[in-house]
């Protein structure tokens, strides 16, 4: 069978190669999409962020419900119908992805299912279960392969009682006793699933503070929830031993000195994501890996190989599904000819969908400590916002991180109900660079939580309305 030829060809149908394709094509160029899954939208739609979030929103209506009887308005007890709840979840990821594919044809982006295996550094041979091996011949490709759930092989016991997040999000039951090994998003997330679907959650985390990597102030009210919801949340606690205990998960753990052997009935395995680098016949290129086996690439997104570019979670740095559609634009902008296209410092903001949910965007209070940056730091909290007050959630807080000189801000983070919805002003804020004077010279609607980002820039000038603060010019006076 001839090659098929073809200008560009992604491997990898997720956030990152989908619009990397539908770019290219949008650019004029021929492309092919390559994707191993029947189902457009990579593990970000399939395994990952949509389907955890469907979840979430799902299970707080229960939360909800019981939140309401303060309110005066009463639900009885929830039933859990899991076969009805995993097909609405479902239906979502089909829809989805049935549009993905409706926006490939309307472009004229062919797609191939199958697994990309590179032959040299312009043939890649696609391996499909149902047709055989196609080989197409492309002038450049873009590798956006993504990545998956790390699991160390001390605890890849076969046994299906052992999850990751994968696993986890097809909800098979409801364990009366669930572990969570691992404080980061993932295990905080979906722990707060389970945890309201009626499980009882334990969390083991090595460091001394979950969700490392938010400020600590941020990270209060979710350790406050959780210390709640769940049964007991383990820091500077470790794993020793995992093993099959019958129907259950024997567990032999260490917290605060002293051993513990549990059974539990599941597992979630959180501790990190690996490279989906393997089986891809890099090494028949010239493209190089690093140790951890992501692909080297430069400020354009190139690999050590001129025809081939790597995006998203396969190219390292912080994998989060924004940041591969980012570098997609980055990407295809460079093999097309646009040569200033670089991958500079952008201003990615990161959410964490706990409850409540956490946002940061730019420069933290903990990065500037850690590299000397002098900062003022304002807060707004919210039990100052009547809109918080209506929500009935007056655990968040606002803060934003500005330049002492300039009042540039450099930095914005929030918790609190919504706060993904929020952080979108932080990143043009930041991308902007906007200063202090900027935010609070705009009108927010009111009342609403955005408020809490004007009155937080009001604070550090010395004038905001809901809460007394020092003046500015008086203290630099």
């Amino acid at each position: 069978m001839d090659p098929i030829p073809t200008e560009l060809v992604v491997i990898g149908a997720g956030p990152g190669g989908y619009a990397a394709a539908f770019y290219a094509a949008d650019l004029g160029k021929k492309v092919i999409l390559v994707e191993r899954d029947n189902r457009l939208g990579g593990v970000c739609m399939n395994r990952g962020c949509i389907p955890s979030k469907a979840l979430l929103n799902a299970t707080h209506a229960i939360h909800a419900a019981k939140e309401s009887a303060r309110r005066g308005i009463l639900f009885g007890e929830p039933k859990l119908d899991l076969d009805q709840l995993r097909t609405w979840k479902n239906s979502i990821l089909e829809k989805l992805g049935g549009g993905i594919a409706s926006l490939a044809k309307m472009r004229g982006v062919t797609v191939l299912n199958g697994r990309g295996h590179f032959e040299d550094s312009t043939t890649l041979r696609v391996e499909s279960a149902g047709s055989g091996n196609q080989f197409i011949r492309f002038e450049q490709a873009i590798v956006a392969v993504g990545s998956r759930p790390a699991l160390p092989r001390a605890w890849d016991l076969g046994n299906p009682r052992v999850m990751t997040s994968t696993e986890a999000l097809e909800v098979p039951d409801v364990p009366e006793k669930l572990l969570v090994i691992g404080g980061g998003y993932i295990g905080m997330e979906l722990g707060t699933v389970y945890a309201s679907l009626g499980s009882q959650v334990t969390v083991i985390e090595a460091l001394d503070g979950i969700l490392a990597g938010a400020d600590p102030d941020l990270v209060r009210p979710v350790a406050l929830y959780a210390k709640k919801a769940f049964k007991e949340v383990r820091l500077k606690a470790k794993v020793n031993e995992l093993k099959s205990a019958g129907k259950q998960l024997k567990v032999v753990s260490e917290f605060n000195g002293q051993p513990f052997e549990e059974l539990y009935d599941r597992v979630l395995v959180s501790v990190g994501r690996a490279a989906n680098g393997q089986d891809l016949g890099l090494e028949n290129t010239k493209v190089e890996r690093d140790e951890r086996g992501f692909i080297k690439v430069n400020e354009r997104m190139q690999s050590t190989d001129p025809n081939i570019y790597a995006i998203g979670d396969i190219a390292g740095g912080i994998m989060l599904a924004h940041k591969a559609s980012k570098e997609a634009r980055i990407a295809v902008d460079n093999l097309a000819g646009e040569t200033g296209a670089v991958n500079r410092d952008y201003a990615i903001p990161a959410v964490v969908f706990t409850d409540p949910e956490i946002a940061w965007v730019g420069l933290t209070e903990q990065e500037a400590k850690q590299k000397g940056i002098r900062i003022e730091v304002a807060k707004f909290p919210w039990g100052a916002s009547g809109r918080a007050l209506t929500y009935d959630r007056v655990d968040g807080l606002t803060k934003l991180i500005m330049e002492p000189e300039t009042h540039r801000v450099l930095g914005v983070g929030l918790v609190g109900h919504g706060a993904g919805e929020l952080i979108g002003e932080g990143a043009v804020a930041v991308e902007m660079g906007a200063t202090a004077e900027d935010l609070a010279a705009i009108v927010h609607p009111h009342p609403t939580l955005s408020e809490t980002i004007m009155e937080c820039a009001e604070a550090f000038l010395g004038h905001a309305t809901h809460v007394f603060t020092k003046k500015k010019l008086a203290a630099e006076g």
